[in-house]
C-alpha cells in the first residue's frame, strides 16, 4: 500500500497556492511522513507559512531557500530526499512575454536542474506540475512548460540505472490560486466593472484540492513517462462574471498577449498515445519504457480515438453561475453571497 510515512517529501515552488495545499493534504493523509521540505526563493512566503506549519518542537517540515536556477543548491536539498513534486515555475502568461529568458532559465533550465539533481542523489519518484497552455502552446510560457514536459518525459530514458521514476500532470485553471481569474473578480467586484477579455473564452476548472490529489495519484500510480490529464469541467467566462458580479457592468478588454479563447489539455497529435484510465487521462510516450500491454491491463486502459481533442470548447461538462457560486463557497469563502 502506498504511503509518505517515514519517507522524505520536496516540493518546489511549495509556498505557491498548490504547494501549500499539497503540504496540508500530506501532512492530514500520512501524518509520519518524515521530512516535509518547502523548497522556494521566497522569504517572505516560508515566514508566513512557518507560522501555520512550524519546522520546531519535533515537527517534519523543513523550509529551505533556494531557486530551481541553482543547480548546487538543489542537490543540497535532495539529499535523503524520496520523493520530488516540482511546482516551481513562472506562470504569468503576460509578464513572461516581456521577460522571456527569465521565463526559460526557471521552467526550462530549472526543470532540466531537478531531474539531474533527482538521478545524481538517489529520488526514488518525480511530479512534475504542466499547463494547459503546453497543449499546442501559442504563448511562451506555454512553450517552455512543453518543453518541460517533453525534458521529464525523456528523463525516464537518460536515467540509467538509477531506481526513479519522471511523470507529469496537466490541468486547466486552478480556483483560487494566485493569479486566477475568480479571485481576480472578486476583487474587481468592489469596483462595479468587471473586465473580461472575450466573451466566448471558456476555461478548464479544478479545485486546489482535485489538483493535489492528482499529484498523489500520479506519485502512487505513475509507471514513468506520463503525463496525467484529469476530466474537470469547464466554463464560460462569462458565467464567472455573472456568478460573481451579477450587478456588475461588464467591459469587454481583449485578449491579452499569448492567451487563447480555449484552452487544450490533450491534442489531436497526442491522442495517437492517449488511454482513458477513468477518472484521468494519460498520455504516454511514443516509445516507454515499461510493457504497454502489461500496463494497459494493469489500469483496464483504453485507447481514446484517433482525432480526439479535450478543449475546454468543447467539453462534455460545464459548470453555470451557480455551480461557480457553489464551489466559490465550498473551495474559497464559505460565506460568499452576491
Amino acid at each position: 500500500m502506498f504511503t509518505l510515512n517515514d519517507k522524505s517529501v520536496l516540493i518546489t515552488g511549495g509556498t505557491g497556492s498548490l504547494g501549500k495545499q499539497l503540504v496540508k493534504t500530506i501532512l492530514e493523509r500520512w501524518p509520519k511522513v518524515k521530512r516535509l521540505i518547502v523548497f522556494s526563493r521566497d522569504e517572505q512566503k516560508q515566514f508566513q507559512m512557518n507560522m501555520e506549519y512550524p519546522s520546531y518542537d519535533g515537527s517534519c517540515m523543513r523550509y529551505f531557500i533556494g531557486d530551481v536556477r541553482d543547480y548546487e543548491r538543489l542537490k543540497k536539498a535532495f539529499k535523503g530526499v524520496d520523493y520530488v513534486i516540482h511546482a516551481a515555475a513562472m506562470k504569468h502568461v503576460h509578464i513572461a512575454e516581456y521577460n522571456p529568458m527569465e521565463c526559460v532559465m526557471t521552467n526550462v533550465m530549472g526543470a532540466e536542474n531537478v531531474i539531474n539533481a533527482a538521478i545524481e542523489c538517489g529520488v526514488q519518484n518525480v511530479v512534475a506540475l504542466s499547463t494547459d497552455k503546453a497543449a499546442a502552446p501559442i504563448n511562451l510560457y506555454g512553450a517552455t512548460k512543453l518543453c518541460s514536459d517533453k525534458l521529464f518525459v525523456a528523463a525516464n530514458n537518460i536515467k540509467g540505472f538509477a531506481n526513479i521514476k519522471f511523470s507529469v500532470v496537466r490541468y486547466g485553471n486552478v480556483m483560487g490560486s494566485n493569479g486566477s481569474v475568480i479571485p481576480f473578480f472578486m476583487q474587481k467586484k468592489k469596483t462595479g466593472t468587471l473586465p473580461i477579455t472575450d466573451p466566448t473564452m471558456t476555461r478548464f476548472n479544478i479545485s486546489l484540492q482535485e489538483g493535489a490529489d492528482l499529484v498523489l495519484h500520479a506519485m502512487e500510480n505513475a509507471w514513468g513517462g506520463e503525463i496525467f490529464v484529469p476530466k474537470i469541467p469547464s466554463y464560460k467566462i462569462t458565467e464567472v462574471a455573472k456568478a460573481i458580479g451579477p450587478e456588475c457592468k461588464i467591459e469587454i478588454v481583449g485578449i491579452r498577449p499569448g492567451e487563447k479563447i480555449h484552452e487544450e489539455m490533450i491534442t489531436e497529435s497526442d491522442s495517437f498515445t492517449t488511454y482513458d484510465l477513468g477518472k484521468y487521462y494519460a498520455i504516454l510516450p511514443q516509445v516507454p519504457a515499461f510493457n504497454l500491454k502489461e500496463y494497459i491491463s494493469t489500469f483496464k486502459a483504453k485507447k481514446v480515438t484517433e482525432g480526439f481533442r479535450y478543449s475546454s470548447g468543447k467539453n462534455s461538462e460545464w459548470v453555470d453561475a451557480e455551480g461557480i457560486r457553489e464551489l466559490i463557497k465550498k473551495h474559497i469563502d464559505p460565506n460568499f453571497t452576491v
